[in-house]
């Protein structure tokens, strides 16, 4: 039994979703946990470079994180042969050209969702990386939170029946940043600078609906820009220029029939940040980040509408939880260490560019929708 170094290029992670998710909660967790253990009982063990254009913001993640190599020269860490594997979770608008060049160095590639703004240059990154023979993969983050796998276990199951239709309700409130600091970057609500919530959430209902619900075959949405001029990080006005909340719905393989609103300008009234509710022949589920409630056919009470008589029945009372009777660890970390055995042992793996470039079609169908106020079918893809 041996260990083997994975020398890996890091590149955005002093941004949210690179520091919190990618390195503090997966890289650093693997590496904290003895690696990545493989079927013949070998170990992968990260040893990973931090790349990013800020010296000083690199050099001191890497002292809190014990982490010895750092860099803000990408070309000079892509021509280095011992690390193999680089990862991007920068500016979507870099990602594909950051890709390109990875994978002409010949190294396998992991990344961020969306893979590109556009179907046209996520495809030719896809086409590239199959040509060269690298691994590749994107993530796909929301297919494991705990409230999700906790669906795909009823569906698989037989609970719901025949599914008749899938309700998602995601958001909450972005503060403009003026007398509130916001919580997203400033760049998610400039067009120009490849923003939106269209384009960033769609590609994750892609691979939700695809991957638990049936292929999507078409879709309908509006978007709206709300908030017309909010607050950048130095606290300086700017023009609001993508969308901040929309709504779309989808018809999935099967006759299927997903909506999903997404806001950021929403004050939340429900279980969590996301719920999905699933209505079956046989059950119903509502699932948040974590939990989920389920109502079986034989326990559905029977409602009458009677508006002139205040409601007392009490509806959330007649929902049962799902017990929790498995650990679930962090999803990403889940698919950094799948992505790895993918990459040293050929384990299977499904979740490629391809994957990725799924989802950016998906959201520049909806943008075109939106655009043009009618149904877009949703092509396939050959590559």
């Amino acid at each position: 039994m041996t260990t083997q170094r994975l020398g890996l290029i890091m590149n955005g992670v002093t941004g949210r979703m690179g520091l919190n998710q990618h390195l503090i909660r997966s890289i650093v967790a693997i590496r904290d946990q003895g690696g990545v253990r493989l079927k013949n009982g070998d170990r992968v063990m990260p040893d990973p470079i931090l790349v990013g254009r800020s010296a000083e913001k690199v050099e001191a993640l890497a002292k809190r994180y014990n982490i010895t190599r750092w860099t803000t020269d990408l070309d000079a860490a892509l021509a280095d042969k011992n690390d193999t594997m680089f990862f991007d979770a920068a500016t979507t608008q870099a990602r594909p050209g950051l890709l390109t060049q990875a994978i002409n160095a010949g190294k396998h590639v992991y990344c961020e969702k969306p893979i590109a703004t556009n179907f046209e240059e996520a495809l030719e990154v896809v086409k590239l990386a199959n040509a060269r023979g690298v691994k590749h993969g994107t993530v796909q983050d929301k297919l494991f939170l705990p409230g999700l796998k906790k669906i795909a276990f009823l569906r698989d199951s037989g609970f719901f029946g025949r599914i008749l239709s899938v309700r998602g309700e995601f958001g909450y409130w972005v503060f403009e940043g003026g007398w509130q600091e916001a919580q997203r970057p400033s760049w998610n609500y400039r067009d120009e600078d490849g923003g939106g919530i269209i384009l960033d959430m769609v590609c994750h209902w892609r691979y939700v609906l695809d991957n638990l619900f049936g292929n999507v075959q078409s879709v309908v949405c509006i978007g709206n820009t709300d908030i017309p001029e909010r607050f950048d990080e130095q606290g300086k006005k700017y023009k609001a220029t993508a969308d901040d909340s929309a709504y779309a719905t989808f018809q999935l393989e099967g006759g299927v029939i997903a909506h999903i609103n997404m806001s950021w300008v929403t004050r939340v009234y429900r279980d969590d940040l996301v719920t999905f509710q699933v209505d079956g022949t046989l059950g119903s589920a509502v699932a948040g980040l974590s939990d989920c409630m389920i109502q079986a056919r034989q326990a559905t009470p029977r409602p009458v509408w009677n508006p002139d008589e205040k409601r007392l029945h009490d509806f959330y009372g007649d929902w049962q939880k799902l017990p929790d009777n498995v650990t679930y660890d962090n999803g990403f970390k889940e698919q950094w260490e799948m992505f790895i055995r993918h990459v040293y042992e050929d384990a299977p793996y499904k979740f490629t560019l391809l994957e990725g470039a799924k989802g950016v079609q998906l959201a520049e169908c909806a943008l075109k929708s939106w655009k043009e106020r009618r149904w877009i079918d949703v092509a396939p893809i050959n590559v």
